[in-house]
């Protein structure tokens, strides 16, 4: 039988871990971001897509920090969108029903796409107001 201090065990710091892919991440938000304020135009990364470890996902959000809003959506399962510390850049995290992940992004935009309501909602909307004016007068 073995002795639980033969177990090899190694001590890792903030930094192990690291691939260098959130770095290129962080410096792809601020070019997004320099677009924006030139343009108007947003755009936003996949972090899924890319080959971020654990670590690389901690220090970005550690990077990003947090801003002042959150908004939760429930809409076939719950978004979270959080305004970073950089006014303009979002972090949205879709999950299903189950609970589990299904997208990461960050989005920088004066306000995500997800929360902007279509036009056609806007005008049912409209329509919904103006007959329950009617009703009341």
């Amino acid at each position: 039988m073995s002795s639980i201090s033969q177990i090899p065990v190694q001590v890792l710091t903030a930094n192990d871990g690291l691939t260098g892919q959130a770095e290129a991440v962080l410096t792809e938000i601020a070019e997004m971001l320099s677009r924006f304020l030139e343009t108007g135009k947003g755009d936003s990364i996949d972090l899924r897509s890319l080959p971020l470890s654990p670590a690389d996902k901690i220090w970005l959000d550690e990077q990003l920090g947090r801003g002042e809003v959150e908004i939760g959506i429930d809409a076939g399962g719950r978004s979270v969108v959080t305004e970073t510390a950089y006014a303009g850049v979002w972090k949205i995290e879709h999950r299903d029903t189950e609970e589990r992940i299904v997208a990461e992004l960050i989005e920088v935009t004066a306000m995500p796409e997800i929360v902007q309501p279509h036009k056609t909602d806007i005008e049912k909307s409209y329509n919904t107001l103006q007959s329950s004016l009617k009703q009341i007068s």
